[in-house]
């Protein structure tokens, strides 16, 4: 982003993703979730097209300065999540032959909400925003979201190389509940364990 942001006023926290930041948002999310997502949708000149063509812009928490969107939560809630775009988009965007195997790569990242629980879809912040309180003002908007929709938790999960993202949700009232061992995809996707999180949620005054 660079530059100096004081001047552009407060981060401004909103629900959806404003119309035209599509691009800005696939972005976003392709720097943090990239390294992961790579096997499955690189190139990144075709990943980021794909994931902003195929965003459901109502699934997301979005954080603003200057009207620019620096941060981004994304949730599954009611059999939608942030990313989309079907088996048959898949396909057609990166051919039969790859797109088989790019699915079956993707699978490994579905993950289904239970019963009032709603599960969060990835969250990223501009590397020049973090550390400035932006990624605690979307988790505490999604807890908000939560327990207005009347679920009782929010549920994530975080892959072992990223520690400074389990210690923003810990110190944000999440709680590991389980930790999987991947080491069978240490090689292919570059983690070897995931641990879910979970938070509860008070119900909504609203």
């Amino acid at each position: 982003m660079g530059g100096d942001t004081a001047d552009l006023g407060p981060v401004v926290v909103r629900r959806g993703v404003p119309a035209g930041s599509e691009r800005r948002a696939a972005e976003l999310y392709w720097e943090a979730f990239g390294r992961k997502l790579g096997p499955a949708l690189n190139p990144p000149d075709k990943a980021v097209p794909f994931i902003a063509a195929h965003l459901h812009a109502d699934r997301a928490v979005c954080a603003l300065l200057g009207g620019r969107l620096v941060g981004l939560a994304g949730y599954q809630l009611d059999g939608r999540s942030l990313t989309g775009g079907s088996a048959s988009a898949v396909l057609r965007a990166y051919g039969r032959v790859r797109g088989l195997h790019r699915l079956l790569i993707l699978a490994l990242f579905e993950r289904r909400p239970a019963p009032r629980q709603l599960v969060m879809d990835g969250i990223a912040v501009d590397p020049d925003m973090r550390g400035r309180g932006v990624g605690g003002l979307l988790l505490e908007e999604v807890a908000a979201l939560a327990a207005e929709r009347s679920c009782r938790e929010v549920r994530l999960d975080v892959i072992d190389t990223n520690p400074r993202a389990r210690a923003l949700y810990e110190r944000r009232g999440f709680t590991a509940v389980r930790t999987e061992q991947t080491p069978c995809l240490r090689g292919l996707l570059g983690f070897g364990a995931v641990t879910t999180m979970r938070r509860a949620v008070a119900a909504s005054g609203r």
